[in-house]
């Protein structure tokens, strides 16, 4: 009885297709890594605007929500319509000045940490079933130190730096990717 061997798991132009949008992806993903070093004050500024429009669509989506919902009582509808303004007028305000987006960033990051620190820290006794105890106690206290420091110091500084560390992963993760392709395979 003769063994057939096992076929590919991917065709050959499936494997050749995959290869070229991995090495692509990593070209381009150190090169915007590299840019985020060079250049940290515009890439922060992109990173602000973006911020900026994603509130004006919330800020939009909420006001939508606030005049279609027809079943909600008027005050939930009025506070909805509150809402939506004000997050669409912080999405105005950050786009048209970006520093002030960045802090308004920083402390909404900040914040998010804190309580998700305060969350490992609440919910103890349900981590333990994962990983072990003092693992997640060291955890939500990074998290809360990490928020505290994003909330206190100036947002640029914090951001800056998160920009930097997040630039040289990106730069590690696409060289990791370019040493790890799979073979070219004859199509």
């Amino acid at each position: 009885m003769t063994v057939l061997p096992a076929p590919p798991a991917l065709p050959d132009n499936a494997v050749n297709a995959l290869r070229s949008f991995l090495i692509g992806s990593s070209v381009v993903g150190i090169a915007l890594g590299i840019t985020m070093l060079v250049w940290p004050g515009a890439t922060l500024t992109v990173v602000a605007v973006l911020f900026g429009a994603s509130l004006v669509v919330a800020g939009l989506l909420r006001l939508f929500m606030a005049f279609a919902t027809t079943e909600a009582p008027f005050l939930v509808r009025v506070v909805l319509g509150a809402f939506g303004a004000i997050v669409l007028a912080a999405g105005v305000i950050s786009i048209l000045n970006p520093a002030e987006s960045l802090t308004l960033l920083g402390i909404f990051i900040g914040v998010g940490w804190i309580f998700a620190g305060l969350q490992d820290l609440l919910e103890l006794r349900l981590a333990t079933y994962l990983v072990p105890r003092w693992l997640v106690v060291v955890s939500g206290i990074i998290l809360i130190g990490a928020g505290i420091a994003m909330i206190v110091l100036p947002a640029f500084a914090t951001l800056s730096a998160i920009l930097w560390v997040f630039a040289v992963m990106l730069i590690a993760v696409s060289l990791a990717t370019l040493l790890t392709l799979p073979k070219k395979r004859a199509a």
